[in-house]
């Protein structure tokens, strides 16, 4: 029982922001299994992750002691790569899909990719932590990987359907790099007094930034159906 318990909320916070995501597209919804197939391209993302990480982690050591290498840990070897690791399947293949025809859809796609993601590695950090573990990612990791695919997905949603395709694009990668290696850097050198609050602060900072970003691709749907003009007042009818 305890297992099944810690299965659920291991689950939980991934299905729960992706079936939030989903509900926001309000417009022209995407198909369910190209969504679920997105979720697994972000399961098989981490063995992306996991392949860089360990070339590079031949010629680069971290010692842990440091504030200067923690910070190439947390941006460069962690966040870069992982993001990465996350926007080749968003942008090599989802982008190209037929179903990828509104700028929303750039949001959708990377919070799929990245809930696949966040959830797999969840149910690793679950199995070794026990329910502390699960409960308190399920209010802190988890919902930082969403702001994360949601700050990239609205930079694609942009590189897409916008000039400056490569620009975006750059933007997508880069602006959830930083924010992830933000989060992390902040953890990675939790020693330095007070220095926690900042990966709450910049979680913050993400889901007010994540939301702005999905209410301005809400109303950049082209499938916005158009409300019919209001008829002359003189053809209205008179009590």
């Amino acid at each position: 029982m305890n297992a099944l318990i810690l299965l659920a909320l291991a689950l939980a916070p991934g299905v729960a922001i992706g079936v939030y995501i989903y509900l926001k597209d309000h417009h022209e919804r995407e198909p369910v299994g190209l969504l679920l197939r997105s979720f697994l391209f972000g399961i098989l993302s981490i063995f992306v992750t996991l392949i860089i990480s360990s070339v590079i982690s031949q010629f680069i050591t971290i010692d842990e002691a440091s504030v200067s290498e923690q910070a190439v840990h947390a941006f460069l070897i962690v966040a870069l790569v992982e993001e990465f690791s996350k926007f080749i399947f968003v942008r090599g293949i989802l982008y190209n899909n037929k179903h990828f025809n509104e700028p929303f859809d750039g949001i959708v796609y990377s919070v799929m990719v990245g809930m696949g993601f966040a959830t797999f590695e969840n149910l690793l950090y679950v199995y070794q932590g026990g329910l502390s573990t699960a409960i308190m990612r399920m209010v802190t990791a988890v919902p930082a990987h969403g702001t994360f695919a949601v700050l990239m997905g609205f930079y694609l949603g942009k590189a897409k359907f916008e000039h400056k395709k490569s620009y975006y694009a750059l933007h997508a990668l880069g602006v959830a790099t930083l924010f992830h290696g933000a989060y992390d850097y902040c953890l990675f050198i939790s020693w330095v007094p007070g220095i926690v609050a900042g990966a709450l602060i910049s979680l913050i900072i993400g889901i007010w930034l994540s939301k702005k970003a999905i209410r301005i691709h809400q109303l950049a749907s082209p499938f916005i159906k158009k409300q019919p003009p209001f008829p002359d007042s003189e053809n209205q009818p008179h009590g």
